[in-house]
């Protein structure tokens, strides 16, 4: 059986038909906004969830919703749908996943103090950036998908989730589950605010390390003691000092805890460290370099542990991540705009699908900015091209054949 005919989209007709759906994109910007969806609010994530289910069945997406039972969390159900394409994977038909989140840093009747409101080509809200207006032009592009007819794919996956905001205790398993079975993946957080797309993301491993002493009254037999609190501070000294020796790493040592009274040689103390580091290999560095600090106590009499917490893997600036960075510059250039490529510190959903080996690319959504403050901003005039971009970059990302 021969292999079935491509419909090869128009540029023109993608940009055309996502200026044409501008003013639903913010009649449902402001809906989905003006919905409270904080992390710790299962009842307002859900209220956005049966939002993005109702859109996506609409599609023809087969939707499931996964509810979460999370030690300690009230969190709202994660979104995985998922339509078949034209094009077998023996055709060249690849699957794409678009992954967003539902979930925002604001308490419940936040978004009532402060209204979705359009000021000039400036949209404000909470969520509004980060991630609603992404979460809508994903929607959006497949919309024009539809409706321009084009299936040249395998399968396309839409990742929906409820937690991202507070790291994703919750549905990272599911995250993970999906990344394995896709070619390619889509994030649609922000663009930064010059238009960049997201190459690189650092990962993240949390460290708690105790100290143990020996206590003794302060006053009577100080001698007797060993201060865990003093061979703390030496080490703390010692793991911010980490900083500046290996590119890309950053050692923190956040939380300091010792003691219980002034007269007590202080018996025990704990540190909480976060590494940062844009790379797997800087990760394990940060790691050995705690420990080998950590088999040597500056006071005699003490000592001292070190358990890695979490684990949240870098998303990698590789050569193959390259690639689908030109694949996208160059399907902006042909809708007539530019684009360039940011690493970031910051962590998000895109670092779990790059653990599994997924190749992703993030910031695909609209431009914007101020994200987790009451000034948070999307340049609504920014819409049309960052939802055509993703309509194209899913059909041309979505046919082996098409490659160039």
């Amino acid at each position: 059986m021969s292999a079935p005919l491509r419909q090869r989209p128009r540029t023109a007709d993608l940009l055309s038909a996502a200026r044409a759906q501008q003013s639903q994109y913010l009649t449902d910007l402001a809906q989905i906004v003006a919905i409270d969806s904080g992390s710790y609010s299962a009842e307002g994530v859900n209220q956005v969830a049966d939002w993005v289910q109702a859109r996506l069945q609409r599609l023809g997406f087969t939707v499931e919703r996964i509810p979460h039972q999370h030690p300690g969390l009230d969190v709202g159900d994660t979104v995985v749908a998922r339509k078949r394409g034209r094009l077998a994977p023996a055709d060249g038909g690849r699957t794409i996943m678009l992954a967003a989140h539902m979930d925002t840093v604001f308490e419940s009747g936040t978004a009532a103090e402060r209204p979705f409101r359009i000021v000039g080509s400036t949209a404000y809200g909470p969520g509004v950036c980060d991630d609603k207006g992404g979460l809508l032009a994903g929607l959006t592009a497949l919309g024009i998908l539809q409706e321009q007819k084009i299936h040249d794919y395998a399968e396309l996956v839409f990742l929906a989730t409820p937690d991202e905001e507070i790291g994703s205790p919750a549905s990272r398993k599911v995250t993970e589950e999906v990344a394995r079975g896709v070619d390619y993946a889509l994030g649609l957080e922000g663009a930064r605010e010059n238009g960049d797309l997201v190459i690189a993301r650092k990962g993240i491993a949390d460290f708690r390390v105790k100290v143990t002493g020996r206590a003794a009254h302060a006053g009577i037999e100080p001698e007797r003691g060993a201060n865990a609190a003093l061979s703390a501070a030496h080490l703390v000294v010692a793991l911010q000092a980490l900083n500046g020796h290996r590119d890309q790493v950053t050692v923190n040592v956040g939380v300091v805890r010792a003691g219980t009274r002034a007269n007590i040689v202080c018996p025990e103390a704990e540190l909480h460290i976060e590494v940062r580091a844009a790379t797997e290999a800087g990760i394990r560095w940060a790691e050995q370099a705690i420990n080998d600090l950590t088999q040597h106590p500056a006071i005699p009499g003490t000592a001292i542990s070190v358990e890695r917490m979490d684990l949240c893997p870098p998303m990698e600036d590789t050569p193959a991540s390259r690639h689908l960075l030109e694949q996208a510059t160059a399907a902006a250039a042909a809708l007539g705009f530019e684009v360039g490529a940011a690493a970031t510190g910051g962590v998000g959903d895109a670092n779990l699908i790059a653990g599994q080996g997924t190749l992703v690319l993030d910031g695909l959504g609209p431009v914007g900015g101020a994200d987790h403050t009451p000034e948070e901003w999307l340049d609504t005039s920014s819409v049309p091209e960052r939802v055509a971009l993703l309509a194209l970059l899913i059909s041309s990302l979505g046919d082996a054949n098409t490659d160039h």
